[in-house]
């Protein structure tokens, strides 16, 4: 991983050491910490690829989107490009790293078969497996990182089945990581997923509240009334409230503010551009109007916000 710096904050863009070919890389959390200072652990970042930690001892509290995500040995996050994420202050746990580039979940050669019906989107931010579920996802990761490692031509793994290491081979494993990832990841999701889409009752306002979160984060900045969503869904609005409560406890309204909300806090911390600037390019007329709902979502004045997450302020 490297970053490059905007304001005090990192964006962290996809760059294995040396010549590592491929668009999957694992590696244990206290590897990460030999390589990194304390702070730079504890400091916030956005990413360009998809990164799943997996927390296999200790107690950890991590940070992402600005909401604390603690956990043990089983919780698994699911950081996604764009959002921000810290480790937390703990340093007592250890786990498993998995970044993955956006593109390697997309398959380039024209022998594989691109209906794979693989969606990483049905993988939650966070989720708590089990025990015995924790080893198979220890062994799968595990597996990955080990098949990876062929491509290393100091492993043993590589001068035992690879000593020419030609472009198919590499081509070949590509492939392999890709579909081992695809097997944990809709695993979990199948595994895990929200119980209540197998109550036939209750089915239609869960289906009905996934339009709604899909919608909503394609048009969150020029949609700011439900009535909009309601009409594109060809439903009401009170059924729209009504499937939102049951999702996520508050009302579609506020859920759209809270998307919003996240957005505002994203560009505060990793752009310098003004509040102004910020207001402008989610659809606020006024900087003042902005500054007003900033104060109502999160609590601080924009300016307030970045000093309390280490960037400087801009009017």
């Amino acid at each position: 991983m490297t970053g490059s710096s905007r304001n005090q904050v990192k964006e962290i863009r996809y760059q294995p050491e040396g010549s590592y070919p491929y668009g999957l890389e694992v590696f244990r959390v206290s590897d990460l910490r030999r390589r990194t200072s304390p702070k730079g652990m504890r400091r916030t970042y956005g990413y360009t690829f998809y990164m799943l930690i997996l927390v296999t001892g200790g107690q950890c509290n991590q940070m992402l989107d600005f909401q604390a995500c603690s956990g043990g040995a089983g919780s698994m996050i699911m950081v996604r490009p764009g959002q921000a994420h810290n480790f937390g202050e703990g340093e007592d746990w250890d786990g498993w790293i998995v970044l993955v580039r956006p593109d390697f979940l997309r398959a380039e050669s024209s022998r594989e078969d691109p209906r794979t019906g693989f969606d990483i989107d049905r993988f939650p931010a966070y989720v708590r497996i089990d025990a015995v579920d924790l080893k198979r996802a220890e062994s799968a990761i595990e597996w990955m990182r080990q098949d990876a490692a062929f491509n290393d031509e100091s492993s043993s793994e590589h001068s035992q089945h690879d000593p020419g290491r030609p472009a198919q081979f590499v081509e070949d494993i590509q492939s392999h990581l890709r579909y081992c990832f695809y097997a944990l990841v809709s695993w979990i999701a199948i595994t895990y997923r929200d119980k209540r889409t197998d109550d036939l009752r209750r089915r239609p306002a869960v289906m009905r509240f996934h339009h709604f979160k899909a919608l909503v984060e394609q048009h969150f900045v020029e949609w700011k009334s439900i009535g909009a969503y309601a009409i594109e869904m060809g439903c009401t609005e009170r059924s729209l409230t009504r499937a939102t409560l049951d999702a996520e406890g508050i009302s579609a309204k506020e859920y759209v503010s809270r998307r919003l909300g996240l957005e505002a806090k994203r560009l505060l911390i990793h752009t310098d551009w003004p509040v102004g600037v910020i207001a402008d390019h989610l659809g606020f007329k006024e900087a003042t109007h902005f500054s007003k709902f900033f104060r109502r979502v999160a609590g601080f004045t924009p300016q307030q916000f970045r000093s309390a997450n280490g960037t400087s302020t801009h009017p």
